[in-house]
This record gives C-alpha cells, structure tokens and sequence, in this order.
C-alpha cells in the first residue's frame, strides 16, 4: 500500500502532508503539527500578523493538536490562552460542556471548559483559534461553550481552512487543503 502525501508551503516552509482516508472515496491531507516547533512558531508569527487589528482579551483552543499553536501564539502576542479540554476531570469542577462531531472519527465529542477558567471568560473577546477547519463543527462547540460563559468570539483563526473555500472566507487562515475524492 503506497502512501499519498500533499505538499504544502507555509511562510517559506514546506510540509508534504499524509493523505488519509475519512470514508470511502473522500481523503482529507493531515496536519499534525505536534513536535514541529519550526512550523508552529511561523505560523504563530504570520497568524500574530494578521490578528494585529483585531481587539481580543484572549485565544481558546480544543485539545489537543492546536495546543502547541495555541501556546506559541500566546507568547508572540502576549494574549493568555485557555484549552477546551475533550475529556472531565474530577479537579475541573463545575465545567461547561458542548458536543461536537471530529471528523476523522465521525464519532462525537465533548469539548470542555473547567471551572477554573469560566471567570476568566466572562466579559471577554476571544479569537478561536485551531490547526485545520474542516467542518465547522469544532468551532460550534467552541462558540456554544464560550456564548456560556459570557464570552463573545470576535475572530475564528486557523493554519488551514479545508473543503469548500467559500464557506471559511471570514477565517484568519494562513491557506486552504482541498478535498480529495475518487
């Protein structure tokens, strides 16, 4: 079985990205962006770049790919961060929840925002910020849990954008992966 990579060039940066099937017919070009501190660190800097006129009190990520860029971001534009957790904890208290769909499980999960950080939010103008919008489902319940803890969501951003272009023209997004069909 051979392997099907897609190439990619972020700020001077070239990644070939895995080719992985989601259902018969449909591949989706995978991002893993763990471990690559090279890549995070451009693409927090171009993202910083193109947030500059925004207003924004901080950024929220889901668990856990976008964690690094989350992290990186946050230092380049001294804005906290606070991670949408998938899995409860016992010490996370009073959490908030909301239930999306991955797509590339196709089986739905929870995104959670532990008490700790519930204040914090309150009042507050978040940017969302992830590794690839595919669906839009992970930014639902991202925006579900934040419009619960009295937050408003001025800005959605991501590396990529994937699928139908039309549909993620308001990201701040620093390129789009297309599908690939059979």
């Amino acid at each position: 079985m051979s392997t099907e990579f897609y190439s990619v060039e972020i700020a001077g940066l070239k990644r070939d990205l895995r080719l992985f099937e989601i259902r018969p017919g449909l591949k989706i070009a995978i991002l893993n962006i763990l471990g690559d501190t090279e890549l995070v660190q451009t693409c927090a800097h171009e993202l910083a770049k193109k947030l500059e006129d925004t207003q924004y009190d901080a950024l929220v990520t889901a668990e856990a790919k976008s964690i690094p860029l989350a992290h990186a971001l946050s230092v380049e534009t001294k804005k906290p961060y606070v991670v949408l957790r998938k899995a409860y904890k016992p010490y996370m208290g009073a959490a908030l929840r909301a239930e999306t769909l991955s797509i590339t499980t196709g089986q739905p999960q929870t995104l959670i925002l532990d008490e700790k950080d519930i204040e914090m939010m309150k009042g507050k103008k978040v940017v969302i910020l992830d590794d690839v919008i595919s669906t839009g489902s992970t930014l639902q319940g991202m925006s579900m849990i934040l419009g619960k803890a009295g937050s408003s969501v001025v800005a959605e951003a991501a590396i990529f954008t994937e699928g139908d272009r039309a549909q993620w023209m308001h990201i701040i997004s620093l390129g789009h992966l297309p599908l690939f069909t059979e």
